[in-house]
């Protein structure tokens, strides 16, 4: 009869059989995750030399994983490194090359001041009173294009116009006044009106706002609750307004500024025309440089308006002013223009 083996032993033998099991199948995982087929598949490369990601909804070949894209936070023009439809911002315009090999402030004033007196396009109606039969013209116009090819004329008779100005306590309102008349929903900002609204007749509105070029400073924002200083493209937000059939400014040489930050900003796509006073007996506020340097910087920002497609259709040199430019006798010339721009692509 066998001889019985201890228990002791068939539970060595037992756990032997086990454990080589264990590590057998502890061998193929690790072999498997490790293996230098897998290891070495790269992603399809195409000419340029880029990893080429697959379709998004497509099924990974099997055995492959997954690449993960990463976009680069290099700064830099690559396509396809931005999202569809996101703008680069941009902090300064372009300056246009010097008027001369050497940069001479002759050149330069010789180039601007023949560049704010010589319209680009022309425009046939450009009276607001005539629209009531009146055909008396102010002493100091503000001029708007009327003529039936752009479209504030028909806005104009559909009461659909609207129109912003932008004053530092200038009495002088009839131009608002009349545009109002005419049916344009008109709102003029005054830091100097003495309450935060008023309303005077149908379409016309008095805000007491200043236009800036900048943001409010963080530190002195949070001790008021409403800042009486904004950009325009914040008061067309929180107005709810989308577009500006009218741009009319009289800020006493923040036009400059603020004209760049319209640029700077896209927001100046949402005006179809402009009527700006310029002042041209200093730099303006926060315009730095050397003489030369600034009226080539006066002059790159009303080229920038150009290639927005705006067109000077009326400029008006006011003979009252004295003859100065940047503190300087500018004989034929004036301290102050006032000058109307078209967006020939408004609709």
């Amino acid at each position: 009869m066998p001889k019985e083996r201890p228990l002791w032993r068939r539970a060595a033998f037992r756990l032997c059989v086990l454990s080589a099991a264990l590590l057998l199948c502890l061998q193929l995982a690790m072999r498997r995750s490790w293996c230098p087929e897998e290891k070495l598949r790269l992603p399809a490369v195409a000419a340029s030399g880029r990893a080429v990601p697959q379709p998004r909804g497509t099924a990974a070949a099997p055995g492959r994983r997954r690449v993960t894209y990463v976009r680069s936070g290099r700064r830099g023009g690559r396509p396809g490194c931005c999202p569809p439809g996101r703008k680069t911002v941009r902090w300064h315009i372009e300056l246009q090359p010097w008027a001369s090999p050497t940069p001479s402030l002759n050149y330069e004033a010789l180039r601007f001041l023949k560049y704010i007196s010589t319209s680009q396009i022309s425009c046939e109606h450009m009276n607001v009173s005539s629209l009531r039969g009146n055909s008396e013209a102010t002493k100091r116009p503000w001029s708007v294009c009327l003529d039936e090819r752009f479209s504030l004329i028909h806005r104009l008779r559909n009461k659909q116009c609207r129109l912003y100005s932008l004053g530092l306590g200038s009495d002088d309102n009839q131009f608002e006044i009349s545009m109002a008349n005419s049916g344009c929903e008109v709102h003029r900002f005054d830091p100097s009106i003495k309450s935060a609204h008023i309303q005077e007749g149908q379409h016309l509105w008095y805000h007491r706002l200043s236009v800036d070029w900048r943001d409010p400073n963080p530190a002195i924002a949070t001790h008021k609750l409403h800042s009486n200083t904004k950009k325009l493209g914040t008061i067309l937000n929180e107005f709810g307004h989308q577009k500006i059939d009218v741009l009319k400014a009289d800020v006493e040489s923040a036009e400059w500024k603020i004209l760049e930050n319209l640029i700077l900003e896209d927001v100046v796509e949402q005006i179809g025309q402009l009527v700006f006073e310029v002042h041209i007996h200093w730099p303006g506020f926060e315009v730095s440089g050397n003489d030369s340097t600034v009226v080539r910087y006066w002059y790159s920002l009303l080229r920038e308006l150009e290639l927005k497609d705006f067109r000077l259709f009326h400029t008006y040199k006011d003979l009252l002013k004295p003859q100065m430019l940047l503190k300087k006798e500018a004989f034929n010339a004036s301290s102050c223009y006032r000058l109307s721009w078209v967006n020939t692509r408004w609709k």
